[in-house]
């Protein structure tokens, strides 16, 4: 079997394996494999592409003729149109040979599908390209009108089958200049728009009911509008339908049947087809009265005349129209409502039916007005099917979709059959599939969606996917919904949605996975590492580059270590010369300073080169604002040892200001509490009793060398006497035992307060009790206090009062202090 074009081997079978297509899609050469799957790979470097050409006047006659409805079998219908029509048919031929598009408004039946026709054939040379007619049935986004325009235009090399990616597309469609008629259109506003950018070059006839989403006024449009026929023209409409003049109760049935449809043309042409068969079963009573029928004549013994239609069954006229055609018809009618109004193709009718006739029923319904031309295929003309319905062709809906989906699964998998011929049937496939059981769904999903792929018709092979992914869900076919999995993730490839490949694929290895398939799991890992490779090249494309600009105005701001000082804000901010460190201590220098000239939207990055001239630490960019000394010291060195001896001396001075800021406040508390107990020891009036807890120990005026009037040492915790009780509470030179300011100090405890005669050193609290032992010199008399402290203890503690004492001011003067501490 040849894997390209999918032809049969006269050796192999009639139903012989699945072709297998190889086809390039954008930058991807693709292979579809009916048996496991679709594999994926890139162009080989420096392989050819792949490029459509033009196809000459030939191709374009032959694809014309592909883009119609196919012949039926009989006699030709006769299409004609009116004068009315005629007036409208110049206009849009006028207007398309002048370059202009055309929107072409009318309800269903009106009879715009015909006026394409007429203007098809009057605008054949007018533009390079010829005319080229789509169908919009169905189509909500121009990508896939896009890709059919292409496909008319250009024809695919001989090797290999071509879909483009959307850049080249838009490229090549860019370059067509043909005249597009577009009938059955369903979009509008921004996808329209985007469809008529996308050709420049063509002038397009759209055709579209007025239910249809408007354009936007970006998109320069003209408007022509078809409605209804007027009385004389519904007349002669009607009598060129029927073969003949009209009575005067037609007439008058004429007139009321244009009222009650609005005058649209498909009413008269079901209700010529009316009075024909009316004609019919009067004709046969009249014709042959004096003749016996015959056993095998279909005409009774006794026929009754038959009247008029009534105005209903004009409005109305497809349960009346269905009752008079031949049974085959009939059971045509049933498999069109089964498949929601798509009519296959009349080589199937036979098989479909079980009547070797059946073909010719195609013809007859055409006839009769209950079909309607609609791209390549037929359908139920509008209203027919849910009049239809109403009546009971519709019961039989599920036995007939599960049969046609059963005889598609078998004729699409047969390797004699083209994939361009399963694409033009891809309406009634999918209608089929949409209404057949799980188990039909899933074979004939599983055999037409290769055949989609290799046709290039890839909104029905998504579509067809995703019902049989559904569909094997629901029967339970783990191996089918891996299947179906992978083939959407590898079209989601081709197309550039990678988040939607990636998610099939995984879904497809995970379950594939489940079932040990190694082949599977291989080929879907494959496709997930193009995903993987796309991804990546994708977001290096969407990063922006780096953008090297010179500095603005000088210096420009640049990132700076933490804790650097940052310029002030202002457009004539000053540069900020700092050191760039590093963990390995000081580097070159760098500057630093705010943006001046763009705002910050346009900044950009800039290498600043390093200033040879810049400081090496913080203290020398201190050192000039904040001098240390009077005399100014000389520049440091740009070595970086030179930063950590000016920064060491810097941080000593500072810690030797500290300590004399601690020394002095010390001193002054020292002071303080000096003059208090000076200020105590006065006579004052009456005033409230201070008692003290302390223990009882020698009076302060005891003299200190060796005896018990001496201060006790052991309450200091430093293990030095802060004086004599002849100098208590003076100030005087350092000595010996003495405590020195910052070293031997200790601060007063806070919430913690002394005795009226406290001593502020650090030795033991004395008290005002006699002394034992008599002093050498006359103590200085203290009044009495009233004490509740036990007998004297090794370790005297400090008495706690209920009030806090205040605290002395530190304005009294030297002389007091030394006075009142001298008892000699």
């Amino acid at each position: 079997m040849d894997r390209t074009q999918g032809q049969v081997d006269p050796a192999e079978p009639s139903s012989g394996p699945a072709r297998v297509v190889t086809l390039t899609a954008g930058d991807f050469t693709l292979t579809v494999n009916p048996v496991d799957g679709s594999e994926i790979e890139p162009l080989r470097p420096g392989a050819e592409r792949a490029r459509s050409r033009r196809r000459d006047a030939a191709g374009r006659a032959a694809r014309d003729t592909a883009a119609r409805p196919p012949v039926l079998p009989g006699a030709p219908a006769s299409a004609r149109l009116t004068a009315a029509r005629e007036e409208e048919r110049e206009r849009l031929v006028r207007l398309l040979s002048h370059g202009r598009s055309v929107r072409l408004t009318g309800p269903s039946g009106s009879g715009r599908s015909g006026l394409l026709d007429a203007v098809a054939a009057d605008c054949a040379g007018v533009a390079p390209d010829g005319v080229v007619r789509l169908s919009g049935y169905g189509q909500q986004q121009p990508g896939e009108l896009l890709h059919a325009l292409y496909a008319a235009v250009y024809e695919a090399p001989d090797e290999r089958p071509v879909r483009p990616d959307r850049e080249e597309l838009l490229a090549r469609v860019r370059e067509i200049g043909a005249v597009v008629l577009l009938d059955d259109l369903e979009m509008g506003g921004a996808a329209l728009d985007e469809l008529l950018r996308a050709t420049p070059e063509c002038a397009y006839l759209l055709a579209a009911t007025p239910d249809t989403k408007a354009p936007s006024d970006a998109s320069h449009l003209e408007e022509v509008f078809l409605g209804g026929l007027g009385r004389a023209e519904s007349i002669e409409f009607l009598e060129a339908g029927v073969g003949r003049a009209l009575t005067e109760e037609e007439t008058a049935w004429a007139g009321d049947l244009r009222f009650a449809s609005e005058g649209l043309p498909l009413r008269f042409v079901q209700a010529a087809a009316l009075l024909r068969q009316r004609d019919e079963l009067n004709g046969t009573r009249g014709g042959d009265e004096d003749e016996e029928p015959g056993v095998f004549e279909e005409r009774p013994r006794d026929a009754a005349y038959v009247p008029l239609p009534t105005l209903a069954e004009g409005a109305a006229p497809a349960e009346l129209l269905a009752s008079r055609v031949s049974e085959s018809a009939r059971a045509v009618l049933r498999i069109a409502c089964a498949l929601g109004g798509e009519l296959p193709h009349h080589a199937h009718l036979p098989a479909l039916v079980g009547d070797t006739h059946a073909d010719a029923a195609v013809a007859e319904l055409l006839g009769c007005g209950l079909l309607t031309p609609v791209g390549t295929r037929y359908r139920l003309a509008s209203g027919v099917a849910r009049q239809l319905e109403e009546v009971g062709y519709g019961d039989p809906a599920a036995e007939e979709a599960r049969t046609a989906a059963r005889h598609y699964a078998w004729w699409t998998g047969h390797a004699s059959v083209t994939p361009e011929r399963i694409a033009a049937e891809a309406d009634a496939v999918l209608a089929a599939l949409a209404g057949a059981d799980v188990v039909a769904a899933v074979l004939l999903a599983r055999t037409a969606a290769p055949a989609f792929a290799a046709s290039l018709h890839w909104e029905a092979w998504e579509r067809v996917l995703r019902s049989g992914a559904e569909a094997a869900r629901k029967a339970g076919e783990v191996a089918e919904q891996a299947y179906f999995h992978h083939e959407l993730g590898v079209l989601a490839l081709c197309e550039g949605r990678l988040d939607r490949a990636r998610a099939e694929l995984e879904a497809s290895i995970g379950l594939k996975g489940a079932l040990a398939d190694k082949r599977g799991t291989v080929a879907g890992r494959r496709a997930l590492a193009l995903v993987t490779d796309r991804e990546a090249a994708g977001a290096a494309a969407v990063s922006p580059p780096l953008r090297l600009a010179p500095p603005v105005g000088g210096a420009v701001a640049v990132a700076a270590p933490v804790g650097a000082p940052l310029a002030a804000p202002g457009p004539l901010a000053a540069t900020v010369p700092v050191a760039a460190t590093g963990p390995t201590g000081p580097t070159v220098p760098v500057a630093l300073a705010a943006p001046v000239g763009p705002r910050a939207s346009e900044a950009v990055t800039a290498v600043v080169s390093a200033r040879r001239d810049a400081p090496a630490n913080l203290a020398e960019v201190f050192a000039e604002p904040f001098p240390m000394s009077l005399k100014p010291s000389p520049a440091p060195a740009l070595a970086p040892p030179v930063a950590r001896p000016v920064a060491g001396s810097r941080k000593r001075t500072v810690l030797l200001a500290a300590a004399g800021a601690l020394t002095v406040a010390a001193l002054g508390t020292v002071v303080a509490l000096a003059v208090g107990s000076g200020e105590e020891e006065t006579p004052a009036g009456p005033g409230p009793k201070v008692s003290s807890t302390t223990p009882d120990v020698p009076a302060a005026g005891t003299d200190t060398a060796g005896e018990p009037g001496g201060n006790d040492s052991a309450g200091d915790p430093a293990g030095s006497g802060a004086g004599s009780g002849a100098d208590a509470g003076a100030v005087t030179e350092a000595e010996p035992g003495a405590a020195t300011p910052g070293e031997g100090a200790v601060a007063p405890t806070p919430g913690v307060s002394r005795g009226p005669g406290a001593k502020p050193s650090g030795g033991g609290t004395p008290s005002r009790k006699p002394p034992v032992v008599p002093p050498k010199t006359s103590p200085v008399a203290s009044p009495p206090t009233t004490s509740t402290s036990p007998k004297p203890s090794s370790s005297p503690s400090a008495s706690v009062t209920p009030t806090p004492t205040p605290t002395p001011t530190t304005s009294a003067s030297a002389s007091t202090v030394t006075g009142t501490g001298t008892g000699t």
